[in-house]
């Protein structure tokens, strides 16, 4: 696999399903949306929620390692592999969050632990703040809560603002353009060739390569026309969080996550934030074992 798609992979990608490991699952979670999952393991469940441009088996190394303690569940967000569900309006990380609040209903499992990357740290930070009732503790690794950057405390604050207008104008708003269009794509490569600060990062990719990225694009070809790729959370609604919350973060990552998991840190109340210094955005990935002993240990220690 290429160099620039290995370090495409440090950010959000499309990883295979659990060809060798649970059999899939489907939850029907209301108004007409089916969820597939797999789990594996016994008592007190995790609930892992993959990032963009991804699907469930994002976790499948996870999964198993978790099931020796905990009942582990992956499950893929309404528009990810292999769901089929209808396209709404409005769609974004806040509908993730209420599909993860009805998952964890249909499925009966109480009150759960989550575990978050990228986008589903940020449908995990959702749920923090929508339906606190239904967690125990929450791992979030680097949430795009780009809203956040025009609110970041001193000193920061410039370049939190200065972050956010860049990520408008270079990301999100020729996104939107290409996605209007029907330019999946196009709109794909906007967003790989800015996370990477490289252009024709994406022409330079395999066709293969494209394609596997490609097959979870589907949540973006419903939310940019007519829903919100970063939608707002208010600092007021992040600074009442009471759910115990540990930060993962990669020293090598992009930019404007870590000045996002900085001010995280600060806003909710008796969070831990855990850096890797040799680790980007896969930290998951890069230290798959230490991330897991930190969020067990830190389960362990909110055991309610």
């Amino acid at each position: 696999m290429a160099c620039v798609w290995a370090f495409v992979f440090a950010l959000l990608s499309a990883q295979p399903s659990f060809a060798d490991g649970p059999q899939f699952k489907t939850v029907e979670i209301g108004s007409g949306v089916t969820l597939h999952y797999a789990e594996e393991g016994k008592g007190v469940p995790v609930v892992f929620v993959h990032g963009s441009l991804s699907d469930y088996g994002y976790w499948r190394d996870q999964v198993p390692q978790f099931a020796k303690h905990y009942r582990a569940i992956a499950y893929s967000r309404r528009y990810n592999f292999p769901n089929t569900n209808p396209p709404i309006d409005g769609y974004s990380a806040i509908t993730d969050a209420d599909d993860l609040a009805a998952f964890i209903k249909a499925l009966h499992l109480g009150r759960v632990y989550v575990v978050g990357h990228s986008y589903g740290a940020l449908t995990a930070l959702f749920l923090e703040t929508q339906h606190p009732e239904l967690l125990r503790a929450v791992v979030l690794a680097e949430p795009p809560a780009i809203s956040l950057l025009q609110h970041i405390s001193a000193p920061d604050a410039q370049k939190g603002a200065a972050m956010y207008a860049d990520i408008q104008k270079n990301m999100v708003a020729p996104m939107q353009a290409a996605f209007t269009a029907g330019h999946t794509d196009e709109g794909v490569g906007i967003f790989i060739d800015y996370v990477l600060a490289k252009p024709q990062a994406w022409e330079t990719m395999s066709a293969d390569d494209r394609k596997d990225t490609l097959r979870d694009a589907q949540e973006w070809n419903v939310m940019l026309p007519k829903g919100t790729l970063f939608p707002e959370i208010s600092p007021d609604a992040v600074r009442a969080i009471r759910v115990p919350t540990l930060i993962l973060s990669g020293g090598k990552s992009y930019p404007f996550l870590a000045v996002i998991d900085a001010e995280l840190a600060k806003s909710i109340r008796g969070s831990r934030n855990v850096i890797f210094a040799d680790a980007g955005h896969q930290m998951w990935y890069k230290h798959p074992d230490e991330c897991r002993r930190l969020s067990e240990e830190f389960f362990r220690k909110h055991p309610r």
